[in-house]
């Protein structure tokens, strides 16, 4: 799977929140927003409104719900359930926790989601 792909894929599945997402997928999908958000990050320091970003908060806006559900997928593949996104709560730990089930490989064969 390309990058491109990744996107497409993401992005067809805007709020798609049940099925699965491969490793792949998720992850060229994060690069793509480091990308972008780096470009957006220059554009808004070239805009130079002070502290104000208005891009970055509009393409924050824009990718929250699709980063959601791709979120959401990648953990079905590993046979947990989407609420295990509420780990971002807990600082640090959290995150970590999230960061490690995503690097998992996805369960060989059906799942309970798919």
């Amino acid at each position: 799977m390309s990058i491109e792909e990744a996107v497409r894929s993401v992005l067809s599945q805007y709020a798609t929140f049940s099925g699965r997402a491969r490793r792949s997928e998720f992850w060229l999908w994060v690069l793509a927003l480091l990308i972008v958000s780096l470009l957006v990050g220059v554009a808004d320091n070239l805009i130079g409104l002070g502290d104000a970003q208005p891009l970055s908060i509009v393409f924050s806006l824009a990718i929250l719900v699709p980063n959601l559900a791709v979120s959401v997928r990648r953990l079905h593949d590993t046979d947990r359930s989407g609420w295990w996104l509420l780990l971002t709560l807990i600082p640090l730990l959290g995150q970590l926790a999230l960061i490690w089930f995503w690097t998992r490989p996805g369960t060989a064969g059906p799942n309970r989601f798919g």
